[in-house]
């Protein structure tokens, strides 16, 4: 069957035409996106199944990480049942889904999958959360971070989010105080872990669902074996090879690019395996600094990089938004880091550059960087 692009108000009711068995559907942001890597264009290769062999692939969704170019990840309809069926059986039942997220990121299309296995309501709404419908029975929504941070502005938005039965938060990594920030203002919240390969959020509040084994291996790294890991990647063997293995018994598992540990039961994500740099012969772990960012400037208000540096090997600095001085930031910082960790320059720009999701989108944080040197 040939493959369909599509995008904006389709993805919905596409979602549920391949769920209900329909043919497999690519989701972009728009049509004129569709990464040149899929190889969706030609004739001869423009089928899901020209190419991969699992012949239950129903979606070909890209990654929506911040620091390259998306892959295509292939995502079975079983797997996105079992991603479904797993998070309702956590949420208590199943029910509404709201989605204020682009649905061309895994987030906001499995909230649409969600409802059409349910047979529940799904509803978009503004990513400002302006709007949020309720309907009669239980009403979930997902977020990530940002989207929170900014609703504390409004005290209409943060009742309104008081009265849904699970707000889900995941995207990026989400600041303790947010999160208990939240929690005292009433509003349901359920932290998630997950990506594109997995369906989305596959563990939530640090508990895997049911049917997901979370392993901790070399380098700390995180791998999720479960019936909702992805089936590989859009034409890219090698990748897939290094990321997916697939036991005898057809488990799969995925080696993610993420680090962790275990904490009372809970797995706790530590960052990247690309977020420790060494600067001045000391090891800095990024993601750590930038929570520590996040949570004394807010989500995404300062974002700390590594460039490049004969002196240092590697320099942290910090890009902003905010009317912040170097001497300002470093004083803030430094009660919550290690002094190799706080930043040694500090730059404003008008704008930092963000992913639809409103992750800081790293790769062109470097060139902004580069730009201004």
């Amino acid at each position: 069957m040939q493959t369909r692009v599509i995008s904006g108000p389709e993805v919905p009711a596409a979602v549920a035409d391949v769920l209900a068995g329909g043919p497999p559907i690519a989701v972009v942001a728009d049509q004129a996106s569709v990464p040149a890597s899929w190889n969706l264009t030609s004739s001869t290769t423009g089928s899901l199944a020209d190419t991969d062999l699992d012949a239950d692939i129903g979606v070909l969704i890209g990654t929506s990480g911040s620091t390259g170019d998306p892959k295509g990840v292939l995502l079975s309809r079983a797997a996105m049942r079992a991603s479904v069926e797993a998070t309702h059986r956590r949420l208590g039942g199943a029910g509404n889904w709201v989605c204020p997220l682009p649905l061309h990121y895994v987030a906001g299309l499995m909230t649409a999958a969600r409802a059409a296995v349910a047979g529940t309501r799904f509803s978009v709404a503004a990513s400002d959360l302006s709007d949020l419908p309720l309907e009669p029975g239980r009403n979930y929504l997902s977020v990530v971070a940002a989207q929170l941070h900014r609703a504390f502005d409004d005290a209409t938005i943060i009742t309104a989010l008081t009265r849904f039965d699970a707000v889900l938060i995941g995207g990026s990594a989400i600041p303790a105080g947010l999160l208990a920030k939240g929690k005292q203002a009433g509003i349901n919240l359920v932290a998630t872990y997950g990506m594109a390969e997995t369906c989305g959020g596959c563990v939530y509040d640090g508990v895997p669902l049911d049917g997901v084994r979370v392993a901790i291996g070399a380098d700390e790294r995180i791998e999720i074996a479960a019936a909702s890991v992805f089936s590989g990647y859009r034409c890219d063997p090698d990748a897939t090879a290094a990321a997916l293995r697939v036991d005898p018994d057809g488990v799969r598992t995925l080696r993610t690019h993420d680090r962790g540990r275990w904490s009372d039961g809970r797995l706790q994500v530590l960052g990247r395996l690309d977020d420790v740099v060494i600067t001045g012969g000391v090891n800095v772990d990024l993601g750590r600094a930038q929570r520590a960012a996040d949570a004394v400037f807010g989500p995404g208000a300062v974002a700390l990089l590594g460039v490049p540096d004969e002196r240092w090997g590697t320099l942290i600095v910090a890009l902003t938004e905010l009317p912040l001085s170097v001497d300002d930031c470093r004083a803030r910082l430094a009660g919550g880091l290690e002094p190799a960790a706080v930043p040694r320059l500090l730059r404003r720009v008008a704008g930092l550059p963000r992913t639809s999701t409103g992750k800081i989108d790293r790769r062109s944080l470097r060139a902004v960087w580069a730009e201004g040197s």
